[in-house]
């Protein structure tokens, strides 16, 4: 079973060089993704309120794209009836099976390997539980439950590339949900969606730090070949670099930046609340907002 000492290391060649490689013999190399880098087949979740228009936007995106959908569970849910019947009796079953449904997704987007245009993301899933706990609809036992749950399937997901996430007031939410009239969404509250709304605005403070997100004024519907430039470019921007400086002027500038936040809005917020467009910065950037006209 041993080979004789006298035999050459397979691993060294003569002079302990390593001898070059078969050409039979598949060889690793280390890359980067960027053709997700570049936006050439990314994983893109779409997030927003009911009624927003995500499935709209997520059948014209991937086709402006090229890249596959995927659709919230919402023909096949056999619980949804029930639960806008009766949200408090059926909010945790109904959270447990589209977190069943969405993790089936994440995983078909993982292993085929295409990319995707994701029409609300998993993590939406944990903002209603929240919210449904917060309002007296879920029991803390529950609540726990499904976190627990949650936390663990979250091990074997792979976050998406970016969120999409459009922005609907309220009231725009609900009257695009009555216009386009499902049955089960008629007992949809305008105090229902206010709270939910709170939550949303929680949830995109919160997954922008491990998750690049591109915030899309939607209260009127844009054209896909605009909107998707949009994206595009927003996306190229996003940079995660972050500098930290321990020389003689750190605590200086740390000083003149909490005066700064003390004196109120920067004029990039202020900006922004005017409608004008953002300004980016590579070294540190808010979660990217693309403003569109009616």
């Amino acid at each position: 079973m041993s080979s004789s000492s006298d035999a050459p290391s397979p691993s060294k060649a003569e002079g302990g060089e390593s001898p070059p490689p078969s050409p039979d013999v598949p060889q690793m190399k280390m890359t980067y993704d960027l053709n997700e880098a570049q936006f050439g087949r990314p994983f893109v979740a779409i997030s927003g309120l009911i009624g927003a228009g995500k499935t709209t936007l997520a059948t014209a995106l991937g086709k402006e794209l090229g890249l596959p959908i995927f659709y919230e569970p919402v023909i096949d849910n056999v619980y949804l009836t029930d639960f806008y019947a009766d949200m408090a009796k059926y909010s945790f079953p109904l959270q447990v099976f589209l977190l069943n449904k969405r993790f089936a997704q994440q995983q078909q987007i993982i292993w085929s390997g295409n990319g995707g245009i994701q029409d609300r993301s998993i993590y939406e899933d944990a903002v209603f539980a929240r919210m449904l706990k917060n309002s007296g609809l879920m029991t803390e036992r529950d609540y726990d439950t499904y976190l627990s749950l949650f936390n663990h399937m979250s091990n074997f997901m792979r976050k998406p590339n970016v969120i999409i996430h459009l922005e609907v007031s309220p009231e725009e939410s609900l009257e695009r949900i009555k216009s386009r009239s499902r049955g089960c969404e008629t007992g949809i509250s305008l105090e229902y969606l206010q709270g939910l709304h709170t939550a949303y605005e929680e949830f995109i403070a919160d997954i922008s730090r491990v998750i690049p997100v591109i915030k899309v004024n939607w209260s009127t519907f844009q054209s896909t070949e605009d909107v998707a430039r949009s994206v595009r470019e927003e996306y190229l921007k996003i940079s995660a670099i972050r500098h930290v400086d321990f020389g003689g002027d750190a605590k200086a500038n740390a000083a003149a930046a909490a005066a700064a936040a003390a004196a109120g809005p920067s004029t990039a917020a202020r900006d922004a609340k005017q409608g004008l467009a953002p300004q980016l910065s590579r070294a540190s950037p808010p979660p990217a907002e693309v403003q569109t006209s009616s």
